[in-house]
């Protein structure tokens, strides 16, 4: 990676904290003197194990009525699970955006969608672009492929052991679904593929995880394969590894971009050219015109995908309705399009190959997310594939509403309008009790 000679430490001003304690190398050099208190460990969630954490934190027990209010300690039990080294809860803004209107296959009716974010003008953009969808008659939308990937690595001494040892895997399919099986009720080993690098071997195998995200399901099925492979295989591994970093696991990968990783869905409508023009303050002409230039300037930078921001949508969703947030770096791959149709209405469509949600275990359990999974009607078993489908007609919403906020001029004041309002107070224990 290049710097700019003008974007370096070394052309710039040290500050006044650099320069008073001596040389960059002195300042940077390894420091081996006592350390603070190690946070104490513990997967228990309770009162007794927050407030020891919290006395390590000195001259902050004024900020732990905020992160550890009485309510929170209160329901400490209902986070077991899904924290270690527990200090308390965050509290972010929930926005309602819609009624977002989805034709699909699982996804059939009308939503209010919540939305987690700190990020002002997210909600109001997302909640125009349903509301219009939703005027045009709703977005058709689809599941198309599903599939959760876990890629164990392999390394052997020749090519040739490689060579005997794919031979000998690809003729343990069978046994392979039967060991998986055996770890869940309701995952399933669905495919496998090989690739081979030198003298080693890439395994990577796709689940179907029912309700579930699945990103535990597959590592300890995959953990169980790989333990049998060790055991039996007539040519025998160096050492192997549970994920080769060959999955794409929360990361955008050209892979699962082509393929799939969690759930693949596509949505589309159709929005008359008079819509436009009274909603989105612009003409499906322009909103073309825009696709193309985008769409070019993504290739230009080389995205993955052309699209202008899945993972607005995505982050707020995901945070608001305990998926894992983190898989917003490989569900925000994808492609938006837009084009003028014969009768010159605009139509609009997004595909989106890595959506990678669940309505059941993981975060879905806690009391905020599954009260926004309830709002939405999703929560619990039957339910993660209608979320995928949602999912997609909520990011084409932000695709419709963004693409026109740059066409029509008004991006930038929406932001300034938004975004500037003047904050309250930081309400701390101590102010409240002052």
């Amino acid at each position: 990676m290049t710097i700019n000679y003008r974007h370096s430490p070394g052309a710039q001003p040290s500050p006044p904290a650099a320069r008073s304690t001596g040389t960059l190398q002195e300042r940077l050099a390894p420091r081996l003197d006592d350390l603070p208190p190690k946070v104490p460990y513990s997967a228990t969630v309770s009162r007794d194990d927050t407030e020891r954490r919290w006395r390590i934190l000195k001259n902050h027990l004024e900020w732990m009525e905020v992160l550890a209010d009485w309510h929170t300690l209160d329901k400490a039990e209902a986070f077991q699970g899904n924290i270690e080294n527990f200090i308390g809860t965050l509290k972010m803004p929930v926005g309602l955006a819609g009624p977002l209107r989805v034709n699909g296959l699982f996804a059939h009716g009308d939503y209010y969608v919540p939305l987690a974010t700190t990020e002002a003008a997210l909600v109001a953009s997302y909640s125009r672009g349903a509301q219009v969808i939703s005027e045009a008659g709703g977005c058709s939308a689809l599941l198309l492929e599903e599939g959760v990937s876990r890629a164990p690595a392999f390394a052997f001494q020749t090519l040739a052991e490689c060579g005997a040892f794919v031979g000998w895997a690809s003729s343990q399919l069978d046994e392979f679904h039967q060991v998986a099986e055996r770890t869940t009720r309701y995952g399933r080993l669905a495919d496998m593929s090989i690739s081979v690098e030198g003298n080693h071997v890439y395994l990577r195998f796709e689940y179907l995880t029912g309700d579930a995200a699945g990103q535990n399901m597959v590592t300890i099925a995959t953990e169980a394969i790989c333990a049998y492979i060790d055991a039996h295989s007539p040519v025998r591994p160096r050492y192997y590894f549970v994920e080769g970093n060959f999955s794409g696991d929360k990361k955008a990968s050209a892979q699962s971009f082509l393929s799939v990783r969690g759930k693949k869905v596509s949505a589309e409508v159709v929005i008359p050219s008079g819509m436009v023009e009274q909603r989105l303050h612009t003409t499906p002409q322009r909103m073309a015109e825009y696709f193309q230039m985008g769409a070019l300037g993504g290739v230009l930078s080389g995205t993955l995908g052309v699209q202008g921001h899945f993972a607005n949508g995505l982050a707020a969703l995901y945070i608001a309705c305990g998926q894992d947030a983190a898989c917003v770096a490989e569900s925000a791959v994808g492609v938006t399009r837009f084009e003028v149709t014969p009768e010159g209405n605009l139509y609009g469509t997004v595909t989106m190959p890595n959506v990678i949600v669940g309505t059941v275990g993981g975060g879905t359990r806690l009391p905020s997310q599954r009260a926004c999974l309830e709002l939405l009607g999703l929560f619990g078993p039957g339910n993660a594939q209608a979320l995928a489908e949602l999912i997609a007609g909520l990011c084409l919403a932000g695709e419709l509403s963004l693409t026109a906020a740059l066409c029509s001029g008004d991006f930038a004041r929406a932001h300034q309008t938004l975004a500037r309002a003047t904050p309250g107070p930081i309400a701390t224990g101590q102010a409240r009790h002052g």
